[in-house]
């Protein structure tokens, strides 16, 4: 998925040109991973665009950078019209938003203190992330999430990803097109970048925070979803033959949205199809990010982009 540049990115307040967002080789960032940094999309609508829950996905921008003692000198409200105000200078949309707060050019050493933070947006066109039209092919990666107390899962770092890579690299080569990781106690955690969830019996079930995996905003908004809907929701710790028995599995993230999972470990989930509860929330999702559904959650922040004419599931 090569990268389309866009006219604009927006840096610690100031649309500068896409081609100048650039950053010194030893900045601290590049030596220690150390960033933080979001996945927004902007859908379509009949009449413009939206960003879907836009203040949660930058208020856990803030959160990661103060877990990582990262003073960001922006307030919600200002990340947050910075993002509008990029998303309209660019006039594209759909989109995707990648907001990034970053340690650059300073000192040398594990010890960031004297490394300045620059905060980056940038936006541009985007489609799936995981692959299979008729849902994924996936299977159980041989490398475990990281054990509580190591790395913070409730922070979205960029040297954490280091992990997902390794997963999402290892399910390629072995004809996958992504990865299930394990925690350190051998349970279910969740794909290299996105939440796990399963259905059985009429149930939905999904892992935990505990289960060191990210707190994902489309994960909360398929939560949600479930219950307003009446869907019985279980979120628990789960052993991952569980995934062999499950009457349909599927992943959430801003990346992925809802996708159906076709074979975890070459074992077809039911019979291979798109499950019904997969189907109704997927729908559900898409319809009120494309502004199809009523807004009913106030997920949706307006901007002002002439936009491709919104696609359902």
């Amino acid at each position: 998925m090569p990268i389309q540049p866009t006219a604009n990115i927006w840096h610690n307040g100031t649309l500068i040109p896409w081609e100048k967002a650039q950053i010194h080789v030893m900045s601290h960032v590049i030596h220690y991973g150390s960033s933080v940094f979001e996945g927004i999309r902007c859908y379509s609508q009949p009449q413009g665009a939206a960003i879907f829950r836009l203040p949660e996905h930058m208020q856990r921008l803030l959160d990661s950078a103060k877990i990582y003692r990262m003073d960001l000198p922006y307030s919600l409200d200002q990340l947050c019209t910075g993002v509008v105000d990029l998303v309209e200078a660019n006039e594209i949309a759909p989109c995707y938003i990648r907001p990034i707060a970053l340690r650059g050019y300073g000192e040398i050493g594990v010890n960031p203190k004297g490394s300045p933070i620059d905060v980056y947006v940038a936006n541009f066109p985007w489609g799936k992330y995981v692959p299979g039209d008729d849902g994924a092919d996936v299977c159980i990666s041989s490398w475990n999430r990281a054990a509580p107390n190591t790395l913070p899962s409730l922070a979205k770092a960029g040297g954490g990803y280091l992990n997902s890579q390794l997963i999402r690299m290892e399910a390629d080569v072995n004809g996958y097109v992504e990865g299930i990781a394990l925690d350190v106690n051998g349970y279910l955690s969740e794909g290299s970048g996105e939440n796990l969830f399963l259905v059985r019996n009429g149930v939905i079930y999904t892992t935990p925070l505990t289960n060191s995996v990210l707190s994902g905003i489309t994960r909360d908004s398929i939560l949600t979803l479930a219950r307003h809907l009446g869907i019985p929701v279980i979120e628990q710790a789960m052993p991952r033959e569980l995934l062999y028995i499950a009457d349909e599995v599927f992943f959430t993230g801003t990346a992925a949205e809802v996708t159906p999972i076709r074979s975890v470990d070459r074992i077809l989930v039911a019979d291979g199809g798109t499950g019904p509860i997969t189907r109704q929330l997927g729908d559900e999702f898409f319809g009120i990010a494309n502004g199809l559904r009523p807004d009913r959650f106030g997920w949706l922040t307006p901007v002002k982009v002439n936009a491709d004419q919104p696609v359902g599931v």
